[in-house]
């Protein structure tokens, strides 16, 4: 008898477990698609406010705005000034205040050193005297996106970028900034 009733009794706890076991499954399921269903409103929420202000995107002074977007980036106004302009790849040097060198371009560090290495480019570069070339190996470089310089930085780059650089360029999104 004690036999019959230890294996009622533990019977009992294990379909009790797994009804548990099955509520629980059935919970996380209803929140990961609750979660998905937030997530899908607020990307459309944020569509639909970008799609609002991109009908009033401008920029004035290109580099004015850069400013700005550098000052939000780091926290310091550097009052930039523009020096030099290449073309391949695009490369805008600029040089602040206090005579730092900065360098913007819409290549990656990984790219840049893709390009150092590839035979083909490399050649080009050294042809240029691009400044890619020379990097110093303590430069700080920061990515520009709209992440981290506002919710209309993608649409005001392209606007800005095609007035500095002097060249048509389209689906820029991010810019990567590099100080020395």
């Amino acid at each position: 008898m004690e036999i019959i009733l230890a294996i009622v009794v533990a019977s009992a706890v294990i379909f009790f477990g797994a009804l548990i076991s099955m509520g629980n499954e059935r919970q996380r399921r209803a929140i990961d698609d609750l979660r998905e269903q937030v997530f899908r409103w607020a990307v459309q929420d944020l569509r639909i406010k970008r799609e609002k202000l991109s009908l009033d995107v401008r920029v004035d002074d290109p580099i004015q705005w850069l400013n700005k977007i550098v000052a939000k980036t780091i926290g310091d106004d550097l009052n930039l000034n523009v020096t030099e302009v290449f073309d391949d790849p695009q490369i805008l040097i600029c040089t602040a205040m206090d005579n730092r060198k900065i360098l913007f371009t819409t290549l990656s560090p990984t790219e840049i050193q893709g390009k150092k290495h590839d035979k083909r480019a490399k050649l080009s570069l050294y042809i240029n005297r691009n400044p890619l070339l020379y990097l110093p190996k303590n430069i700080v470089t920061y990515q520009l996106s709209t992440l981290n310089s506002g919710l209309l930085f993608d649409l005001e780059l392209n606007l800005a970028w095609n007035r500095l650089i002097g060249r048509e360029v389209k689906d820029l999104e991010s810019l990567w900034m590099y100080m020395f």
